[in-house]
């Protein structure tokens, strides 16, 4: 294998799978290493589909050598690689190119130094306590429930949230969650959830390429997003999302591929949620409906390729595909699915070579393309009952 032409990825998951297969379109090789790329035999999603893999864990030094020996750049699709990990393999002795930086994926590990940056760049975010000691749960106020307790490290898809109605609630929550640094964020009455896309990367003379894309409407079922809407014709008020994004990420000096989440608030204010310093669930959409998907801007800014502002092809619905799908073992009935695809609808479906269909366990995915969202939505309707 040649270093100059080899990408290394940290992570095995689905975003590195297709990290990966957007990496070979554009010529290179690509080398996956993860602790659970290969479990009982079998492989993870990304080591399927990648020519090299590397079983180890993330701050194994054989393991970390190898990528230093093999290949030009490094990135991840997994955010609680270590940031640990991201500081060593960016030394300067070992002349890797590594994306996203250290620093960045820190604060986007910890709720705790998230918020505290989102309030340094001056955006909003839901009221909140930081929660580290009994007597901070003392400190919160009747007033100030319903809330819900986030673990501050290690939460995603609903995991490590409790919604807490008073202070008994949030005492035996905390217990529930092992006594661990949490925030305590009040819940707030939403109207709906979105989320901003974009990539960033900066030249050795220090010069900016910003990109993202439009905005996107997202539903999500017991902590799990079940759906993301992007329309080809974004509201003029999404500029103000868009810019909030780009400020998040300039105050991180952040390169790569960046997800910042919002809720939109009855009567029209939103809050900044949380970042995801990878490609994200609710990017899947730029895989068909976009002249550059998330994971090719991924493969750009890790590669050192020019970012170009991608240009919005179509309307679009992305549906998630989970276990549950598969009822009673048998897989969904995909030739019915695909049989809704027509000259003016696009049916994409994107499946994660995963072998046991568990329910709220990541499957798929399908992206429904469309001249306008109302056309796109009602084939994700009929797809979505096809689905159960």
């Amino acid at each position: 294998m040649s270093r100059e032409k080899t990408l290394g990825v940290l992570g095995g998951g689905q975003l590195g799978r297709m990290f990966v297969q957007a990496a070979q379109r554009l010529g290179f090789d690509t080398l996956v290493l993860a602790p659970e790329a290969k479990v009982d035999g079998a492989l993870s999603p990304a080591a399927q589909v990648s020519q090299h893999v590397v079983v180890a864990d993330y701050a194994d030094a054989n393991a970390l050598a190898a990528l230093t020996q093999r290949c030009f750049a490094v990135t991840t699709e997994f955010e609680n690689v270590p940031a640990s990990v991201l500081a060593e393999l960016a030394k300067p002795e070992r002349k890797l190119a590594v994306t996203p930086q250290a620093g960045a994926v820190q604060i986007a590990q910890n709720r705790i130094l998230e918020k505290q940056h989102f309030q340094f760049c001056g955006v909003p975010v839901a009221p909140y306590f930081v929660i580290e000691s009994p007597q901070q749960l003392d400190c919160v106020q009747p007033d100030f429930y319903p809330a819900i307790l986030k673990t501050a490290r290690m939460g995603y898809d609903g995991k490590g949230q409790i919604t807490v109605h008073n202070n008994a609630e949030l005492h035996a929550a905390w217990d529930k969650l092992l006594r661990t640094s949490c925030v305590l964020e009040q819940r707030l009455a939403l109207a709906r959830e979105c989320s901003v896309l974009l990539a960033r990367q900066v030249d050795a003379a220090g010069a900016e390429r910003l990109i993202h894309w439009p905005v996107q409407h997202n539903v999500h079922v017991d902590g799990i997003l079940a759906s993301t809407a992007v329309d080809a014709l974004p509201a003029l008020d999404d500029q103000r999302l868009v810019a909030a994004a780009q400020t998040i990420a300039r105050d991180l000096n952040y390169v790569g591929v960046l997800c910042v989440e919002f809720f939109i608030l009855d009567g029209g204010a939103w809050v900044v949620n949380e970042i995801a310093p990878r490609p994200h669930n609710s990017g899947h959409v730029t895989m068909d409906a976009s002249s550059l998907s998330q994971f090719e801007a991924q493969v750009r800014v890790a590669a050192g390729l020019p970012l170009v502002q991608p240009r919005q092809q179509s309307s679009a619905v992305m549906l998630n595909v989970l276990g549950q799908a598969w009822a009673g073992g048998e897989p969904p009935p995909w030739g019915k699915i695909v049989a809704l695809g027509s000259s003016t609808v696009g049916v994409h479906v994107h499946l994660y070579g995963k072998e046991e269909a568990r329910a709220g366990r990541k499957m798929g995915h399908i992206n429904i393309t469309a001249a306008t969202l109302a056309d796109a939505w009602q084939t994700a309707t009929l797809i979505q009952q096809l689905l159960h």
